[in-house]
C-alpha cells in the first residue's frame, strides 16, 4: 500500500515506477492501492447512501458527491469523511498539481454493463483518478474521430487503440494525451478475454488469453473541479 509522498507537486518522480510505458502519456497504474478491508469499508459506505442519492442511467447507476459540475461553476458541497480521506490521499500524491480533489463520481457497473467511449472534458483539472471496488474491468481507449478523414469509415473498431486491465483495489491515473485527446469506454460484457492489446498486463499478474468473469464493480472517480461557487456567495454574504 502506498503512503503519501513528501512533495505534493512532483507526481512524475513519486509515481514514476507505476507509469505504463506502453501507453501514450500518461497512465499511472497502482495495484493494491487500498487493502481488502478498505475496499469492504468503502463498499459499505456506498451502499449505505440514501436511495435518492442514486441516479439510474442506461448501462449503469451513479452517485454524485461534492456538487454538480457545470460551465458556470460547481456549487460546492462538503465531501463525507469516508470519501475525504481518499481524496486527500490521492491529492497528496500530487495528482492534481498541488490542488485538492473536490468531486467524486461513484459508478456502479453490473456484469454486462458499460459506458460508451467519451472524454471527461474541460470542467475538470486535466487528470482523472479512479479507485475500483468489487471487480476488475477492461478500459478501452480510442482515437478521436478525425474531421478531415472522410474516405475511410471511422468505426469504433477502427479507432480502437489499446486497453488497460483495471483490477479491484487499484488506483488508475490518466493525464496529458490520455486525458485530453483519447476517448475511453467500457464494453458491456460479462467477461473479458485478455489480448496483447492490454498494455499493462506486466503489472497485473494476468496473461494474454486469460478469461476474467466480471462481477459488480463500483468505481470512485476522483477529480478536481477548478470553477467552484461557494454557497455564501449565492446568499450575498461576504
Amino acid at each position: 500500500m502506498m503512503t503519501a509522498m513528501a512533495n505534493p507537486c512532483d507526481i512524475a518522480a513519486d509515481l514514476e515506477k507505476y507509469i505504463v510505458k506502453e501507453a501514450p502519456p500518461t497512465v499511472y497504474y497502482v495495484p493494491n492501492f487500498i487493502t481488502e478491508a478498505e475496499e469492504e469499508y468503502l463498499l459499505q459506505q456506498v451502499y449505505r447512501a440514501p436511495k435518492p442519492k442514486w441516479t439510474q442511467l442506461s448501462g449503469r447507476r451513479l452517485q454524485n458527491w461534492g456538487g454538480l459540475p457545470n460551465l458556470k461553476g460547481m456549487l460546492a458541497e462538503k465531501l463525507p469523511d469516508w470519501l475525504l480521506q481518499y481524496t486527500e490521499k490521492i491529492s497528496a500524491l500530487g495528482a492534481f498539481a498541488g490542488k485538492t480533489a473536490n468531486h467524486v463520481l461513484v459508478n456502479e457497473y453490473k456484469p454486462g454493463e458499460g459506458i460508451m467511449p467519451h472524454e471527461d472534458g474541460p470542467l475538470y483539472h486535466p487528470t482523472v483518478t479512479t479507485i475500483s471496488l468489487g471487480s476488475h474491468t477492461l478500459l478501452d481507449f480510442y482515437k478521436p474521430v478525425c474531421q478531415t478523414q472522410s474516405e475511410i469509415p471511422q468505426t469504433e473498431a477502427s479507432r480502437y487503440m489499446l486497453s488497460l486491465l483495471v483490477q479491484q483495489r487499484s488506483l488508475l491515473i490518466l493525464q496529458d494525451d490520455m486525458y485530453k485527446i483519447y476517448l475511453h469506454g467500457i464494453h458491456g460484457v460479462c467477461e473479458d478475454i485478455l489480448s496483447e492489446r492490454v498494455v499493462n498486463l506486466s503489472s497485473t499478474g494476468a496473461q494474454v488469453g486469460d478469461t476474467l468473469p466480471r462481477s459488480t464493480r463500483v468505481s470512485l472517480t476522483i477529480r478536481h473541479v477548478p470553477k467552484v461557487i461557494r454557497a455564501s456567495l449565492l446568499l450575498g454574504k461576504k
